[in-house]
């Protein structure tokens, strides 16, 4: 995989010179590569030196590490390639590299942002103290070599002209188009020509899905099963899904009572699950998902960090309606800015509600069987979103249900869908098939009459 504009929309050189312009205006020019590389060098092996001795240059060690921090910063990769290379960092067949032509340190930091350093291959320099550079024909040279030396089936994604050997080169290429306005504007051409007449096979992602796609190539999804089904190899994962349970705890005890108390219904009812949502959201589902940590004025009037759940405005909270809506509000409390869904039935969660999304967290009060999780989940994964991480948030789980010696328990029917956890308030021998007063729903409600 490429980086710049294939990982993100950005160019993180384009964005170093641009900051460097700024601290060492004297020394440092906005347009600097632009000028080197739309010169008579053009993209060849001595202009790519040339970069690469610019930022020996221009700053020590200690302001490049400082510049790459800002740079890292300031780039946003594309949630569907962050869900996507999540994903595949499951599969144990699958190896991910990232080659990129621009800053490798840069590109290192903004990989450890979002939890892949350590599932992802990057081969990157910049400087002249890395001692290699990156050329188009050394990115098609590692495809060719993983091909012939290594026997590996080769994905290639990247954006512009200086891909293309190395899309030719794969076995399927995967074209990432990105606005009109910021995207290489000689790639329809060099596109056209490796399509007609090189037999360049692949199909092209568009990102956002609001641009015109390029000319040659059919559009897919990278959300969607068929394309991750095909990247897979026709080998779809077989994965467990990871259950976390807060059962013996003393807060668990003190906020299960009420729960469980038969006297206590309506809105003190709805209370205590608002306030057990926000224990599981705060406590192990942060801990799943991870926090980030924005900039927040203090109360002393600096500027400094505070913590917030990672891409918590690119979180959405499903209530499964009706018994899972007081506890997705607490859900909703601890993570102010995500988006909140009510859903009945499966179809209720529509395309827009996961389109550009990171983490789905599905919120109901019981689980008994498992069968509605099952339902949603697969329907999610099948028809929305294939690799978004889904989170499952309950007050209770009957133990039967997630149990590994029972064929039809939850945990194996969720095998075959990937990054899935759940997070239960307890886990209890009793089976939750309620009615009337027994039944969370009324209880929530007052419509316990009405059973």
């Amino acid at each position: 995989m490429d980086a710049d504009k294939t990982l993100a929309a950005e160019d993180t050189g384009m964005l170093f010179w641009s900051a460097a312009s700024k601290k060492w205006p004297s020394v440092a020019a906005e347009d600097t590569l632009k000028t080197l590389f739309g010169g008579p060098l053009g993209y060849s092996y001595t202009a790519f030196r040339q970069a690469a001795l610019l930022y020996e240059e221009i700053a020590n060690d200690q302001d490049f590490e400082e510049m790459c921090q800002e740079v890292a910063s300031q780039v946003s990769m594309y949630p569907d390639i962050i869900s996507l290379l999540h994903f595949m960092a499951e599969q144990d067949h699958v190896d991910i590299v990232i080659i990129t032509s621009g800053l490798g340190r840069v590109w290192e930091q903004v990989l450890e942002t979002e939890g892949l350093s350590k599932a992802v291959t990057l081969i990157g320099g910049g400087r002249i103290s890395d001692a290699f550079v990156i050329t188009a024909a050394v990115k098609a040279q590692l495809v060719d070599y993983m091909r012939s030396h290594r026997a590996r089936y080769i994905w290639a994604f990247g954006d512009s002209p200086l891909d293309v050997p190395m899309l030719q080169k794969a076995d399927r290429a995967v074209v990432i188009v990105g606005d009109e306005l910021t995207r290489s504007r000689t790639m329809d051409a060099a596109l056209k020509t490796a399509v007609i007449d090189h037999g360049l096979r692949g199909f092209q992602i568009v990102l956002p899905s609001t641009a015109l796609p390029r000319p040659g190539l059919r559009v897919a999804r990278l959300t969607d099963r068929s394309v991750i089904f095909d990247i897979l190899d026709h080998q779809w994962p077989n994965t467990t899904a990871k259950l976390v349970t807060a059962t013996d705890t003393s807060a668990t005890k003190l906020l299960a009572t009420p729960m469980r108390n038969s006297a206590v219904a309506g809105p003190e009812l709805r209370e205590a699950h608002r306030r057990a949502g926000h224990l599981l959201a705060t406590t192990y589902v942060a801990d799943i998902i991870g926090l980030e940590q924005p900039k927040i004025q203090h109360v002393l009037g600096r500027e400094t960090r505070g913590y917030q759940l990672r891409h918590e405005k690119k979180t959405t909270i499903v209530a499964l309606m009706r018994g899972g809506e007081p506890m997705a509000f607490g859900v909703n409390d601890a993570f102010p800015h995500a988006m909140f869904v009510h859903a009945k039935d499966p179809q209720d969660v529509k395309m827009h509600h996961l389109e550009g999304q990171l983490t789905l967290i599905l919120v109901d009060s019981v689980i008994n069987t498992g069968k509605s999780i099952v339902e949603f989940i697969g329907y999610i994964r099948n028809h929305i979103h294939a690799t978004i991480h889904i989170v499952v948030v309950a007050g209770v789980v009957q133990a039967k249900c997630v149990t590994d010696n029972d064929g039809g328990s939850l945990i194996r029917q969720l095998t075959s869908f990937a990054r899935v956890h759940i997070v239960a308030l307890r886990l209890s021998e009793t089976s939750f098939v309620g009615s009337r007063q027994t039944d969370t729903g009324n209880r929530l409600f007052n419509t316990t009459h009405l059973a």
